[in-house]
């Protein structure tokens, strides 16, 4: 059975058909599960890679969206967000339950409650990208300009620094 007809990735490719796009979403034979894997599968840069990365600040769940080349600086995410509380990198129980998808798959949009959102301007750099489709199998490409109009996300200088 192919991974395109996976609920989880079903749900992107809708969300992505509800927005006005075309269903992009492509399956890869390589996992994308990490950055790295990502990279290697799609045969794009690492910083062309978007890491949808959970965290609580405070009991509030967000989303960063980071370059696969940048690490987060999560002490930075309660003020990019307008937010107040101590920073926790979310459990993979806290990913599942906030977003729907699992970690190695999780992507940025198609979530099943609305989570504040921050995007990696180091992002900008590059004219095409690559995110998690629901599946470690599936991704779909994407520009920052789309992500912010699907996401409604900020976008931020300092949540990320290069690794």
């Amino acid at each position: 059975m192919s991974n395109l007809t996976k609920p989880a990735v079903k749900k992107v490719r809708k969300a992505l058909s509800d927005a006005g796009m075309n269903d992009t979403v492509i399956e890869l034979e390589e996992t994308a599960k990490t950055a790295e894997d990502a990279a290697r599968a799609t045969g794009a840069e690492l910083g062309a890679i978007v890491k949808s990365l959970v965290f609580i600040v405070g009991e509030q769940p967000v989303m960063a969206l980071v370059a696969g080349d940048h690490v987060c600086v999560p002490e930075n995410l309660p003020r990019a967000l307008n937010l107040e509380g101590e920073v926790s990198k979310a459990s993979a129980d806290d990913v599942k339950a906030a977003t729907g998808f699992t970690i190695g798959g999780c992507a940025p949009i198609a979530h099943d409650t609305v989570l504040p959102m921050v995007i990696d301007v180091s992002l900008k750099r590059f004219d095409a990208l690559f995110a998690a489709a629901g599946h470690p199998h599936c991704v779909f490409p994407t520009t920052v300009a789309e992500l912010k109009r699907l996401t409604g996300g900020i976008i931020s200088y300092n949540i990320a620094v290069p690794i």
